[in-house]
């Protein structure tokens, strides 16, 4: 047992972590049972064990403590009877995205630690995350269902800018320089998230049980769209193709897999994801319509993210975090 107690971020982290994974280890099973192919289900399979292994590790770290696990999700979340809902390409590029969306988590919960051993832990993930996304990229590319981004010429010369005209983006009188390969791969990132994340709305979509968190996913579907005419727009103006829907079918299945609580979590995740890179982008943009692109889409996705706490507290599907001592 360790002797440091847990710091408030460490716990407050390791109870997002627990239930991020108690999430994944679901949603891997019922991808398993419905996969077609055997290598899918060998990459699926690994993932899984890894997902548990580090499930279980934050667990022990609860018992030490003396902390009561969150209650997360459980079987009852899940129906593997239900009938396939994404074939085997989007099984892993769901994976993929995920993958991504956890090792930017993990990077800002380690940079929160302070015990040894939670940094160790925090390091552990990161490395996995970082297989995963390596595997699944490496799998997607051999199946030629995933596009690179688009290639440009090797610069010769060392340039400086030195004319505020760079910035320039809205002043219609002035012409638009080209998208520098910082703008370009964060563009380019932004369509792949938004791309896969339409098609997630699209099945959430379908299959939702409630009203209200139909409609929410109706209402993600069409910003996803938005964000990709959007971004899609930004390349061409610069004479630069903008990527084709990437491989990957969801059925017409109607019946979920998924509770809706988890449905909604999921999506909440993913959103949270897409401010913080958004957040990125524009930190390191130069362009000032691609910052007022940017901002725009944030408060968007600000939006979202809040109408979709409301769902949550509304159906008894929030989890509070462990807090503190209420003095007064």
């Amino acid at each position: 047992m360790n002797s440091i107690p847990l710091s408030s971020s460490e716990l407050g982290n390791l109870w997002q972590a627990y239930r991020e994974k108690a999430m994944m280890n679901l949603v891997l099973d019922y991808l398993i049972e419905k996969a077609d192919e055997n290598e899918t289900k060998e990459i699926l399979q690994n993932i899984y064990t890894i997902e548990t292994k580090n499930k279980e590790k934050i667990k022990a770290i609860f018992h030490d403590a003396g902390a009561v696990l969150p209650v997360a999700f459980n079987d009852g979340d899940l129906n593997k009877n239900s009938p396939q809902l994404f074939d085997d390409n989007y099984a892993i590029m769901y994976v993929r995205m995920m993958s991504k969306v956890l090792t930017g988590l993990y990077s800002l919960h380690s940079g929160m630690s302070y015990r040894p051993d939670i940094r160790e832990l925090y390091t552990e993930f990161t490395r996995d995350t970082q297989l995963i996304y390596s595997v699944t990229t490496e799998h997607l590319l051999n199946k030629g269902v995933l596009t690179r981004p688009p290639i440009v010429s090797m610069p010769k010369e060392v340039y400086f800018i030195d004319d505020t005209s760079y910035t320039n983006g809205l002043n219609p009188f002035k012409k638009k320089r080209a998208l520098n390969t910082v703008e370009i791969g964060l563009i380019y990132q932004s369509l792949e998230s938004n791309i896969t994340g339409m098609q997630l709305m699209i099945a959430f979509e379908q299959v939702a049980k409630e009203p209200d968190v139909k409609k929410y996913f109706t209402k993600g579907k069409e910003l996803a769209k938005e964000i990709i005419s959007m971004m899609s727009k930004l390349l061409l103006d610069s004479d630069i193709p903008a990527p084709t829907t990437w491989g990957g079918v969801i059925t017409a299945s109607t019946i979920s897999p998924f509770s809706d609580k988890l449905l909604m979590y999921n999506t909440n995740l993913l959103t949270i994801f897409g401010l913080g890179s958004n957040s990125v982008g524009a930190a390191f943009s130069f362009r000032n319509d691609m910052l007022l692109h940017l901002g725009n889409i944030m408060a968007r996705q600000f939006d979202f993210a809040k109408d979709g706490g409301i769902i949550l507290m509304k159906h008894g599907w929030m989890e509070e975090p462990p807090s503190s001592i209420d003095r007064t």
